[in-house]
């Protein structure tokens, strides 16, 4: 058998990083999206190809449609048809309250984290339809329910939206063999939290997770390969919840 084709999206670092190493461990070939660390994307390659995976790196902004539909041709044209979707491109913007956010913050976050999984699902939906089956896996986060107030309000919002169009979606593509689910990450280890100007965010917020710790990329990582997997051959329309218990 051939072996499955999947594109992850925001491939280069962190969740997106770890999901195509572990990926690449259960038999995907894969591609790494990735928005502008090319270096980055070509370590995630490295450790694809480490474990016996077919790897390309394309660089893509997910909320451009003429960027999206050159990712899918790009990973058609050299690894295969595509069978599975990780969508996990997202961005935060910096954090604070509503009320003090740069309206172009606001803009990109919705952009990125809903317009971006909105194309690439329907890119997707598009060519999986044409071979019977496949899978997509969109990366939510617990702030879908939580709302993270005086943080990133905008960011939950997106969530919450990425959740109603894994619902939504799964229903509608049921019947062409394709299974929609999402992972919703708690607090998890990685550069994000630098990157909105907060390092030391995970670390503060251990005490009040119940299971007292954060998450790493890995243990999400594990979770969208099962909703990838066989295994999970009847789970469709899924919002897996990886948060440590928050």
């Amino acid at each position: 058998m051939a072996r499955p084709v999947t594109i992850v999206t925001g491939g280069s670092r962190g969740i997106g990083a770890a999901t195509c190493t572990r990926l690449a461990a259960d038999g995907h070939d894969i591609v790494v999206g990735y928005v502008s660390d090319g270096e980055a994307a070509e370590r995630t390659a490295a450790a694809v190809r480490s474990a016996g995976a077919r790897c390309a790196t394309v660089r893509v902004d997910t909320s451009d449609e003429a960027d999206v539909e050159r990712l899918f041709d790009t990973a058609a044209n050299r690894l295969g048809q595509v069978t599975g979707l990780v969508n996990n491109a997202g961005v935060t913007g910096p954090l604070g309250r509503l009320a003090d956010a740069d309206p172009a913050d606001l803009r990109r976050v919705i952009e990125v984290n809903l317009l971006g999984t909105l194309l690439c699902s329907r890119r997707a939906a598009r060519s999986m339809a044409t071979l019977g089956g496949g899978a997509i896996v969109n990366v939510s986060s617990a702030a879908a329910t939580l709302g993270s107030p005086g943080e990133f309000v905008h960011y939950a919002a997106s969530k919450a939206a990425v959740d109603a169009l894994t619902t939504g979606l799964a229903k509608e593509l049921g019947p062409d063999g394709i299974r929609v689910n999402a992972v919703a990450p708690g607090m998890i280890d990685t550069e994000m939290h630098a990157t909105m100007g907060d390092p030391g965010r995970a670390e503060r917020a251990a005490s009040s997770i119940p299971l007292r710790r954060v998450g790493g990329a890995e243990e999400v990582a594990a979770a969208v390969a099962w909703l990838m997997s066989p295994e999970a051959s009847y789970t469709t329309g899924a919002v897996l919840r990886v948060s440590g218990g928050r």
